[in-house]
This record gives C-alpha cells, sequence and structure tokens, in this order.
C-alpha cells in the first residue's frame, strides 16, 4: 500500500500543513481520494490479509478526517500535538469573568421560553464562537502558543455545550 505510517498525524495522513487554518474543501477531497485508494474492495485479489490491513487504513483515515473536519477537535488535537494536551476533564479553571458570563447566559437560557428569545441567544453566541476560533488560530499559527490555545480551546468546550443546549430547546420549543 502506497500510504503513510499508521502512527503518523492526521496533517502528514493528508498532507496538508499542520496548522489550524485548513480549507475544509481541501480537507475532504483529501479524505474521499484516501478513502478511493484504501478501498479494501481494491485488495480484494490480495487476499484477506491485504482486506484487513485496508480496513484498519479506512478506520484511521475517517478518525482523522472526524478531527480534522471540526475546527474544536482539530485545535484539540493541535495541542495535543504541540505538548499542551486540552486535559477538560481534570483542568477546569477559568477565568472568574469568563465563568460569570456562563452563568449569566444560562440563566438567559432558563429564562427563555419562546423561540425569538433563543434566537436572540444565538446571535451572540455565534460571535463569540467566531471570535474564539480566530484568537485560537492566532495563538495556534501565528505564535506557536499552544499552551494558550488549550486554554482558549477548554473555554470554547463550554460554549460549544451552551449552543448544543440552546439548540435543543429551540428543537422542544419547534415540537
Amino acid at each position: 500500500m502506497s500510504l503513510v505510517d499508521l502512527q503518523s498525524s492526521d496533517f502528514a495522513l493528508f498532507g496538508l500543513p499542520e496548522r489550524f487554518a485548513q480549507d475544509r474543501a481541501e480537507i475532504d477531497a483529501r479524505w474521499k481520494d484516501l478513502q478511493r485508494e484504501a478501498h479494501p474492495d481494491r485488495f480484494a485479489a490480495q487476499g484477506d490479509a491485504a482486506q484487513r490491513i485496508a480496513m484498519q487504513w479506512s478506520v484511521r483515515i475517517n478518525e482523522a478526517y472526524r478531527r480534522l473536519k471540526d475546527p474544536l477537535a482539530r485545535a484539540s488535537y493541535l495541542c495535543e500535538l504541540r505538548g499542551a494536551p486540552i486535559e477538560a476533564e481534570n483542568n477546569t479553571a477559568m477565568p472568574a469573568a469568563f465563568l460569570m458570563e456562563q452563568m449569566e447566559l444560562r440563566e438567559a437560557l432558563e429564562e427563555a421560553g419562546t423561540v425569538e428569545a433563543l434566537e436572540a441567544l444565538g446571535e451572540p453566541l455565534a460571535k463569540t464562537r467566531r471570535e474564539a476560533f480566530e484568537r485560537i488560530r492566532k495563538l495556534l499559527d501565528d505564535e506557536g502558543d499552544a499552551r494558550a490555545a488549550a486554554g482558549q480551546v477548554r473555554g470554547l468546550m463550554f460554549i460549544e455545550r451552551f449552543a448544543h443546549e440552546v439548540e435543543h430547546k429551540l428543537d422542544q420549543l419547534g415540537q
């Protein structure tokens, strides 16, 4: 098989530069190429062992694709590669101002009883997400500060969880 080592990074596997800023269309196209190259049916004539290896490749390619296509997962992965794992389960320290903001958002979510009120929460939330991703991009790609980026990723995880709760409540009101 002409593919790279199973132990290589997701970026090496996909032939992409090791940075946060990526072109989603390029990730998607590379994934399709790799899947085509590693498809087990291509190795049917080479026997069961070759097909098993192709299946391992396919699983590895899908795992890398899942991480690379999701900006939050990609940021987390890059931090880990650069020696600053997120460790969200063990490291929940956040600035007091951020935690106060989260508490205020949660109160607003509890009080929001209409679709309009929930959509009003979504607008500033989308802006906050965009700004957080831009800070992460600068920290990882421009400044090379994975430790600071890891802190931003942990904060963004709170924001993403909140966004999912808003979406869930919107779904409940829509029924």
